[in-house]
């Protein structure tokens, strides 16, 4: 039974076995950093907290599906108990993302995401925003929000460290972690962190979403994400590999070359490479397709399907001013986006209520500014095969924007 934080050595590789990684880590700095520095609006950050949930209740098994996801933010939830349940919990991660990146924000929200408040504080904003009729795990065990365990468990192959000793465990991981400061290494840090948390497992239920928030909020402090990309949508897509890395660094230590820990460093050092390489493949997908070189393209052809397919309204003329929109990330008034269209007053105001209701627009009243809109029917257009499962739900009758 561990009881004692040395139990869970290394926290990080050696120095030599660092070095592949930290220089994985300084590639991974350089292309977040100009990735994350891309003026782009708020609806496209907020359809990606929605994706970022979708493969979180993925990666759990949990599965929901796009359309169903956009019910709920609508708050459109299923007469199916279950179902509903899942569009609950969904909808507080997206909540639980934007409250993290808010409070965690900066070189001092990175210093206080290692703390073992902070993990608390995780659990509580994810798990007390369900109704207590979702609070309860498979067998039946009531989950308290923010409250650390008190029994013992097992995960797979796993014995979690003993209830008494979690404060101890705890408090050695942030001390650490919180630690590291030095440019590159704070990436390996972060992936390392991930897994050393759910190491300890420190609550009944959720263990999971938690280390994924963390990491999440760990990487948008350090500059990385600007709420661009995520490594969850990478974990998802190869959940199973996220989750054989994940128990191997559990493993105790493989032989006299297998580190000087209790635990497996070769184990570590694979998971550590995987978590980097999982966030340079999101970037560098992000990245192709941010492409604002293409992206007026990419909006030309939506707006032709909806003129020549859908036939409701929407016209080429649109053009202009959504690219506009997409790439200052701004809101403009009514009448300049008219203007920017070039054309009649009537035939403009028809065009701009069609976009509106299709979500191509978005405004938060009647007469208010607008900004670029992402409803899931455009993705296929704007950004095809970021969301391929929300794509296929783009052919079921969409709600009006």
């Amino acid at each position: 039974m561990y009881n004692a934080p040395h139990q869970f050595e290394p926290l990080l590789p050696s120095a030599a076995r660092q070095e592949p990684l930290l220089a994985k880590a300084h590639d991974l700095a350089l292309a977040a950093t100009s990735l994350a520095s891309q003026p782009l609006g708020t609806e496209l950050r907020t359809l990606l907290r929605a994706m970022n949930s979708y493969y979180s209740n993925r990666i759990e098994g949990q599965h929901t599906r796009p359309y169903e996801l956009e019910q709920a933010l609508h708050k459109d939830f299923s007469q199916d108990a279950q179902l509903a349940a899942r569009q609950r919990l969904a909808i507080a991660h997206i909540d639980t993302e934007a409250d993290l990146e808010a409070r965690f924000a900066g070189p001092d929200g990175m210093a206080a995401l290692y703390t073992p408040g902070a993990v608390q504080h995780i659990h509580r904003a994810l798990f007390a925003r369900l109704p207590a009729a979702d609070l309860n795990t498979d067998e039946g065990t009531p989950i308290e929000p923010g409250q650390w365990r008190t029994r013992e468990v097992s995960v797979g192959q796993h014995v979690a460290p003993t209830a008494a000793s979690l404060g101890e465990f705890l408090a050695r991981w942030a001390s650490f972690y919180g630690g590291v400061r030095r440019g590159d290494a704070t990436l390996v840090a972060v992936a390392a962190a991930h897994q050393r948390l759910g190491w300890i497992h420190p609550f009944v239920d959720g263990n999971g979403r938690v280390m994924r928030l963390h990491t999440h909020a760990a990487l948008n402090a350090l500059g990385y994400t600007g709420g661009l990309w995520s490594p969850l949508r990478g974990f998802a897509r190869s959940v199973d590999r996220y989750y054989a890395l994940l128990a191997a660094a559990d493993e105790p230590r493989r032989g006299d070359l297998d580190g000087r820990g209790n635990l497996s460093e070769a184990a570590l050092v694979s998971w550590i490479d995987y978590v980097l390489d999982v966030c340079l493949d999101q970037v560098a997908f992000m990245r192709g397709m941010l492409n604002l070189g293409a992206i007026d393209q990419r909006i030309a052809a939506c707006l032709s399907f909806e003129q020549e397919v859908l036939k409701n309204g929407v016209r080429l003329e649109a053009l202009r001013p959504l690219h506009y929109l997409f790439v200052t990330g701004l809101e403009i008034e009514r009448g300049e986006f008219k203007r920017m269209t070039g054309l009649g007053d009537r035939t403009a105001v028809n065009l701009l209520t069609a976009l509106v209701k299709r979500g191509l627009l978005v405004s938060d009243s009647v007469q208010g500014k607008v900004r670029f809109g992402l409803p899931l029917h455009a993705l296929r257009f704007y950004f095809p095969a970021l969301w391929p499962e929300a794509e296929a739900d783009s052919a079921l009758p969409m709600r009006a924007g």
